[in-house]
């Protein structure tokens, strides 16, 4: 019987070696690409980017930013801010439309993302089809805000008294063409027969600036952006365009109460993911939403700036959407509303 030389042995242990390891390698290979990237690696496990569409200092930014903080510290991962403004929030969608379905980008939308395909003709994205509805994150009625060295009406009935001795001479700002405030602005006029120059910016937060500045009289706004400002008399409240006050603010009467029962707006902000985005990371993000809506800290903030805390998520909140969107189509065809 042979048996190996010290030289054998070291041959025969050298090729055996390399064989198992390869072995090895490969079946933990083929058990890697056998499952979904989400699953190989746990989420998240890096920071997460929200894009939102509008400059800093809008309604969306109101929201956004207490959101971001919650959910950073739900999730151990920093949730960051990136404001990308212009074209009354399109620039940011179609920017977020485009991102990685890695879950790490989501999108914070509005109701201006209902109203923008019946006012602009061409789009480079589309809301229905190229994002997974996550949530409703907010929803609050829009308030009619005016300058007060500018404008002296106190209540509805004296404001519209005022806008009829000046026809054509007060001017009010908007997010842009084509945005909630544009279209609650010509509503307004439509419904009380009143005529007010409209003055487009980038943003609610430029608009509100040149608002509390002076360079425009009156806004059409989300309560979320102007609540501070209210609060802190740098804005006069005349009335919100709801069915009933408020939460947070009980002495701003109804558009109904003070004697237009018809102009009813809500400003809305919801949560979406790039389309392809992992079906577990968009149930385990709305999850997250959940929670950060319902936690103490959230419900006191949304509170302040004139919320309630949603509850719409998943397939609800993309119906919702569509229902928006057609609703919205109905009023800009109605009024014959274009771009300025």
């Amino acid at each position: 019987m042979h048996t190996p030389t010290r030289s054998t042995a070291r041959l025969v242990l050298h090729t055996a070696m390399p064989r198992r390891l390869t072995l090895t390698l490969l079946g933990s290979l083929v058990t890697v690409l056998g499952l979904p990237a989400a699953a190989q690696t746990a989420w998240p496990s890096r920071p997460l980017t929200l894009v939102v569409p509008f400059p800093a200092g809008g309604g969306t930014d109101a929201f956004a930013r207490p959101l971001s903080a919650q959910l950073t510290k739900q999730l151990g991962q920093q949730v960051i801010i990136d404001n990308k403004g212009g074209a009354g929030g399109n620039v940011g969608a179609g920017v977020a439309a485009k991102a990685a379905p890695d879950g790490y980008t989501w999108f914070m939308g509005a109701v201006h993302h209902a109203i923008a395909p019946s006012i602009y003709p061409k789009l480079d994205y589309s809301l229905a089809n190229d994002f997974i509805p996550v949530a409703l994150v907010s929803s609050v009625p829009q308030v009619i805000v005016v300058n007060p060295q500018k404008v002296p009406a106190k209540d509805l009935k004296e404001l519209l008294a005022f806008i009829r001795s000046k026809p054509g001479m007060l001017t009010y700002g908007s997010a842009g063409n084509g945005s909630s405030h544009h279209l609650a602005g010509e509503l307004f006029k439509m419904q009380t027969k009143t005529f007010i120059t409209h003055i487009p910016y980038r943003g609610a937060g430029p608009a509100l600036q040149d608002l509390m500045g002076g360079q425009v009289d009156m806004m059409f706004d989300g309560l979320g952006s102007s609540a501070a400002h209210i609060k802190g008399g740098r804005l006069r409240a005349i009335a919100v365009a709801g069915d009933k006050r408020a939460p947070g603010f009980p002495d701003i009467p109804t558009a109904a109460e003070a004697g237009v029962p018809t102009y009813k707006v809500a400003t809305w902000y919801g949560l979406w993911a790039p389309k392809g985005t992992p079906a577990e990371v968009v149930e385990k993000m709305s999850a997250e939403l959940k929670t950060a809506l319902n936690s103490p800290e959230l419900k006191t903030a949304w509170t302040n700036i004139g919320s309630e805390t949603p509850t719409l998520a998943g397939k609800a909140f993309g119906d919702f959407v569509s229902a928006e969107t057609q609703r919205w189509a109905e009023v800009v065809k109605a009024g014959n509303i274009k771009m300025d």
